[in-house]
């Protein structure tokens, strides 16, 4: 693990210390902390009542506090020391043990549950790359740590994200993973069209 760290911190080198980089690390990681970015998507989607509204509470409710008690249980069984030094940034200060990422497990978790479709979780699983990267930039974790967070946050939610299209009947991502149910063949257009709406 010491030879990963190694490597890929000594990529991130000589990007630390430039003013609009560490800014712009420092707003993707306070954007990702308590899940404010999630927060805020999930919002919007929920801005009318109906199943995609039920589907983005639900979504939201089920990555916050699986992605806090995954990392929560492995943090304490692990207890890795954080890197000794961190990037001077108007970040709040981690307290908690270094392994894995909290930001980047909840990231990739919730990125790949709240997607309602392939261009949406794609869209998502980018920032929480951003995220990821932010956060070894920071030097807030060692990179093995983020690698870890991203793995065990992607078999999370990718494992959780079945379970809320089932619970949440009618919503896009629900239509979106199952087939249209056929009425019988003297189903019309316009009942075709209703049951797509």
């Amino acid at each position: 693990m010491s030879t990963i760290d190694e490597a890929v911190d000594a990529a991130f080198e000589p990007l630390r210390g430039r003013p609009g980089i560490d800014r712009a690390a420092a707003v993707v990681s306070n954007l990702a902390d308590y899940g404010l970015i999630w927060v805020l998507l999930a919002g919007v989607k929920a801005r009318r009542r109906g199943p995609d509204r039920r589907r983005a509470v639900v979504a939201l409710g089920v990555a916050g506090f699986s992605s806090l008690l995954v990392s929560r249980v492995v943090k304490r069984a692990v207890e890795r020391q954080r890197p000794d030094e961190h990037l001077a940034a108007a970040v709040r200060t981690p307290t908690s043990s270094s392994f894995p990422s909290g930001h980047t497990l909840a990231a990739y978790c919730t990125a790949f549950i709240l997607g309602d479709s392939d261009t949406q979780t794609a869209a998502n699983v980018g920032f929480a790359t951003a995220v990821a990267a932010s956060r070894i930039h920071l030097r807030a974790h060692h990179p093995t740590d983020v690698i870890g967070g991203a793995v065990i946050g992607s078999v999370l939610g990718l494992g959780l994200r079945p379970i809320v299209d089932v619970v949440t009947p009618g919503s896009k991502g629900r239509r979106r993973g199952g087939r249209r149910r056929s009425h019988g063949a003297g189903m019309g257009r316009t009942e075709v069209v209703l049951e797509e709406l």
